[in-house]
């Protein structure tokens, strides 16, 4: 699986923060970490999240819930989910508005990891 290291998370919330607005910054390094690892957990020498977009789905919903950043954090989840998709040549089609209910019902509370790997096999083409 291609992935994006805790560098390249922050260079990229950057990003997003000088281009959209909101305040730069973070709150817990631990819990952006903690969101990225998830993903790679591993029991009895066995992965957790075997397929990539299992693994693409906990880091979404880490980033969005973990809320290791000071502002952003449902766009840098979105984010990092359309580019890791991207990255590991994983196609959807999606609407922008789609991609804000799914973002908005993870950090409420509503969709869990599930739930977005639901949506990302619904949306391949």
């Amino acid at each position: 699986m291609e992935f994006l290291d805790i560098d390249n998370i922050q260079l990229f919330h950057k990003k997003i923060i000088n281009k959209t607005g909101g305040s730069e910054g973070i709150r817990d390094i631990g819990l952006i970490e903690s969101a990225l690892n998830r993903a790679f957990v591993t029991f009895d020498g066995h992965e957790l999240y075997e397929s990539t977009e299992k693994k693409i789905a906990v880091i979404t919903h880490g980033l969005i819930r973990n809320h290791g950043f000071v502002d952003g954090n449902k766009r840098i989840g979105i984010a990092v989910m359309v580019l890791l998709l991207k990255m590991n040549n994983i196609i959807i089609k999606y609407s922008q508005q789609e991609l804000i209910d799914v973002g908005l019902g993870v950090a409420e509370g509503k969709h869990d990891e599930n739930y977005i790997l639901e949506w990302i096999e619904s949306h391949e083409k």
